[in-house]
């Protein structure tokens, strides 16, 4: 990976020593629609300009409600505690939408036009590579909430592109030893076909194939596509103990295929990811009964959730409302720490902010600290969030859900280490 102009960033190098529930990425290879290796350089009025690049329409809209009021949440709390450089936090909301549409490069081209200094999102990760170089090309940061895909890791981005999501070699290995570890030898993938699709499936193929099961089939689609039969078929004939459904809100009409064919949750065993775990299916009673599902992210205590549900009354999940929040809160800590809202220095200081100083976990303890000169350690609802070499976390937690008789997913368990 190229990241020529911050002198503490290098070629990122996975970790060698991975907790068991862990997997190391494969060897980092060049991404092919890499940018080139400078950008524009972005600078900074006094005024922390926030835009967000988030889905409010397409087909991961159902995550759109909890990243936005999360991302409104901090900058209440930022303001309420006066503000970044003496000034309110000003934030833009507009819609990524997703790759079957054009919407997200007109939101930033606006956002651009508007002069912010970072743009949280996309939450898609092919939206993310959609605009990525436009983003970080104008010499400014983009911050995703919920990017999961690997491609990231080693992606020519300037410096400038960070992320509070693990990379998906983590959900893939937790989803994979939960497959296996629920009894499961043999497994049906129902794949999106997209860098965050294919993925996933890849690191969850290898966690179950290394701990002895097998991929009897692996049904790759189009999302758009007008009817999932053939793929379910393709499935139903397979014979799978568990099937995994990795993608987004088509999960909705895979999922009428699925009890059509009979392949229901009381004869196999389903499991959701991050893109399509959600508690607003309607479907009727029990039809996910049993079914399970990854999503990255620690346990968000009661406090933070009123926080975001002053923001969105109407809430009914709060999937990556707590890395939304925390990547406002890191930058404007970076802005802090920096002095100035310019893009390039408040990228060069969201690694110092995340690790190594004095702990603090709210925007107005951290300011004091950074206004006394006292080096901090931000740590995160969404968990430490301290980042490594590649703007990636070093560190994550996945929780584990299960679906009830309503339909509705409450945790079962939380997995956490080292990416």
């Amino acid at each position: 990976m190229i990241r020529p102009n911050l002198a503490w960033r290098s070629v990122a190098v996975l970790s060698a020593a991975c907790l068991a529930l862990t997997a190391c990425a494969d060897d980092a290879e060049e991404t092919p629609n890499a940018g080139s290796s400078s950008a524009a350089t972005a600078v900074g009025d006094g005024t922390l300009k926030l835009g967000t690049l988030l889905p409010q329409t397409g087909s991961l809209a159902i995550l759109g409600p909890p990243e936005i009021a999360g991302v409104d949440a901090a900058v209440t709390e930022i303001n309420a505690a006066g503000g970044v450089l003496g000034k309110p936090v000003v934030v833009s909301h507009t819609d990524s939408g997703d790759t079957s549409t054009d919407i997200a490069t007109q939101s930033v081209n606006k956002l651009l036009a508007e002069g912010v200094d970072t743009i949280i999102g996309a939450a898609s990760s092919s939206v993310s590579l959609s605009v990525i170089d436009k983003i970080t090309g104008a010499g400014v940061v983009q911050f995703s909430p919920a990017n999961t895909s690997d491609e990231f890791t080693n992606y020519n981005d300037k410096g400038l592109y960070f992320r509070t999501a693990p990379p998906d070699t983590l959900q893939g290995r937790v989803l994979g030893d939960l497959i296996i570890q629920d009894g499961s030898a043999k497994v049906g993938l129902l794949v999106m076909q997209d860098s965050y699709g294919v993925g996933l499936a890849k690191s969850t193929r290898a966690a179950v194939e290394g701990a002895g099961g097998q991929i009897v089939a692996e049904a790759v689609y189009d999302p758009k596509a007008p009817d999932f039969s053939a793929e379910v078929d393709q499935i139903k004939t397979a014979n799978p103990d568990a099937i995994v459904l990795i993608g987004f809100d088509e999960a909705q009409k895979i999922i009428p295929k699925l009890v059509e064919a009979g392949l229901t949750t009381d004869k196999k065993k389903w499991y959701f990811v991050d893109g399509n775990l959600s508690n607003k299916y309607n479907f009727p009673a029990g039809t996910l009964k049993g079914a399970k599902g990854t999503l990255p992210g620690a346990a968000a205590n009661q406090a933070f959730k009123d926080k975001v549900l002053k923001e969105d009354p109407q809430l009914a999940d709060f999937s990556y409302a707590p890395e939304s929040y925390d990547a406002v809160m890191l930058t404007a800590l970076a802005a802090e720490a920096a002095g100035s809202d310019a893009p390039a220095a408040i990228a060069a200081n969201l690694k110092a902010v995340s690790e190594g100083g004095t702990k603090c976990t709210d925007f107005a303890t951290c300011l004091t600290l950074v206004k006394s000169g006292t080096d901090l350690d931000y740590d995160g609802i969404s968990g430490p969030v301290s980042f490594n070499d590649a703007g990636d976390p070093s560190e994550a937690t996945i929780g584990i859900y299960e679906y009830g008789q309503d339909n509705k997913y409450t945790n079962v368990d939380y997995k956490s280490g080292k990416i």
